[in-house]
């Protein structure tokens, strides 16, 4: 696995999201003039719950959590998001927007589409509404899945779990990412985070260096988690088998 330090990408590229690179080559020009670079630097709110989305994202580099928090303030992460999808689908879902606020867990960079351009694309019911709605249905497993672990799995399985799907989506080993930050995506305390953590580095899986977590043993790791990681990324590989166009 890559060991590149995740972040902004030397070379911006929309192809290095995998819906975008995915799309037949005439639906990627017409879409190519529409789409604008935008940075997305640490714990970014690109939307609250309630708001009327008006962009669609894109990520090329970096983490997107989608957050539910409730009236006393206590949140969760219900769904991840890197470059193998899109964030803003109550744009084509006809919701106009969502429960959940969308905030950047990993700093990185997406390329943004027009509400009204994605509308106008999602009408022409070509391969970016099909891909669009694949999308959409990992998402559904995802959260159900994440809802279900949450319920029914041990604190360690779900670190781990969590640790193993931003590995993917970041190609890296290294996440940058405090310990408290992880507890309130996980809804629960910094301290219960701390002693999962410290566990997992005294058997040798992680290292922990100032707001770093580096996986040092990844198959233990796996072993070490529930079967959601392995249910929600099969899903995604069913659903979305992109290949470079």
């Amino acid at each position: 696995m890559s060991k590149n330090i995740h972040g902004p990408v030397s070379t911006p590229d929309p192809k290095q999201n995998h819906i975008l690179a995915s799309l037949p080559a005439k639906d990627y020009a017409r879409l190519l003039p529409e789409l604008v670079l935008v940075e997305m630097p640490l714990q970014w709110t690109m939307s609250e719950s309630g708001d009327h989305v008006n962009f669609l994202h894109f990520p090329i580099a970096g983490i997107v959590s989608l957050i539910y928090t409730l009236e006393d303030g206590s949140s969760s992460e219900t769904a991840l998001v890197g470059n193998e999808g899109l964030v803003g689908i109550s744009i084509f879902m006809g919701g106009e927007s969502m429960p959940s606020s969308t905030e950047v867990q990993s700093a990185g960079q997406a390329y943004r589409l027009s509400r009204k351009v994605m509308k106008r694309e999602f009408a022409l019911g070509g391969q970016l509404q099909h891909i669009a709605l694949l999308f959409t249905q990992a998402m559904i497993c995802q959260t159900s899945q994440m809802a279900v672990c949450n319920q029914h799995h041990s604190l360690e399985q779900q670190v781990c779990r969590w640790l193993l799907m931003t590995m993917d989506r970041l190609n890296s080993n290294e996440i940058v990412i405090t310990q408290e930050m992880i507890g309130k995506l996980l809804g629960v305390r910094r301290e219960s985070v701390t002693q999962i953590a410290g566990l997992l580095q005294k058997n040798g899986i992680i290292t922990r260096h100032r707001g770093r977590i580096n996986v040092v043993d990844r198959p233990q790791l796996e072993e070490r988690s529930c079967e959601c990681y392995a249910v929600v990324k099969a899903e995604y590989a069913r659903l979305l088998p992109f290949r470079q166009k």
